[in-house]
């Protein structure tokens, strides 16, 4: 069965529909108390899940890199449920990580801003001013997130294959017309190319986060591509040492077979004194 990913408004209601259709098709829901039971076997405490969960990463200092390390190890746990099958991943950009994936079904909600207001409102026993400022607050952050870990428009229509406006249309419509996208042919027929795509994706992602944890070089985002076990490394780097390091990082990986070198050395502290 194809995988579901949601991407969702506050106050759309998108929660309380993932979670009944999760019923009907005998799916897992892969949510937040989903993420958090599986956080420890990741290496995540609860605090540190809650520190980075859906939020913009930064590579500028230690710190950074190991929050962004552990947004990685939080991509790890959506992806390797992702490969078991049968799932709904809500949330955390979960449509751009499963991209090029040809068995995924990316559902987008959205409703009218006030509509959006007083549900939420009702449902937190809040203020609706204090309503109002936590959504907005909320769609900045989660479009930040897209915009700046995918570099993708978050409202993007092109990145969902069905949006719902759930000021129009009731929870019951909409999940029948979600059964009912899940039984199209091609969805099942990507069923088979698409488990290579995620395993070489789970690959990318624990050689990024091995750069990322690693004490001996200054990371910098490279692009990592992998093929049958091959990794290509591009991009470019401080010095020849880093440049070995970042090569022995990535051929330490379980999985890979073979590391290809196509950084470039450039001496960025020599750059910036000359301007």
């Amino acid at each position: 069965m194809p995988i579901i990913t949601i991407s969702r408004e506050m106050g759309t209601g998108a929660y309380g529909v993932a979670k009944e259709l999760a019923k009907k098709l005998k799916y897992t829901l892969v949510d937040g108390p989903k993420l958090a039971a599986c956080a420890a076997e990741y290496g995540l405490s609860l605090e540190l899940l809650q520190a980075v969960d859906e939020k913009p990463p930064s590579y500028n200092t230690v710190e950074d890199r190991a929050r962004a390390a552990s947004l990685n190890s939080i991509e790890l746990i959506l992806l390797d449920l992702a490969k078991k099958g049968n799932v709904i991943l809500y949330g955390r950009g979960g449509q751009d990580l499963l991209q090029g994936c040809g068995n995924v079904l990316r559902l987008r909600f959205v409703a009218d801003f006030e509509e959006r207001v007083e549900r939420f409102a009702e449902r937190e026993w809040i203020d609706p001013d204090l309503a109002q400022e936590l959504i907005r607050r909320s769609d900045h952050q989660r479009g930040g997130f897209i915009h700046f870990y995918f570099d993708r428009d978050w409202n993007d229509p092109l990145g969902y294959d069905l949006t719902f406006n759930t000021s129009r249309l009731s929870p019951g419509a909409i999940i029948d017309i979600i059964v009912a996208a899940v039984k199209d042919s091609q969805l099942k027929e990507a069923d088979s190319w698409s488990a290579d795509e995620i395993e070489n994706t789970i690959l990318v992602k624990k050689i990024e986060t091995a750069l990322l944890r690693s004490e001996e070089l200054e990371y910098r985002p490279f692009r990592i591509e992998v093929e049958d076990g091959q990794v290509t490394l591009s991009g470019y780097i401080g010095s020849e040492q880093e440049k070995k390091a970042a090569l022995k990082v990535a051929a330490a990986i379980k999985g890979v077979e073979s590391v290809v070198d196509n950084l470039h050395v450039v001496n960025y502290r020599e750059y910036k004194e000359k301007c």
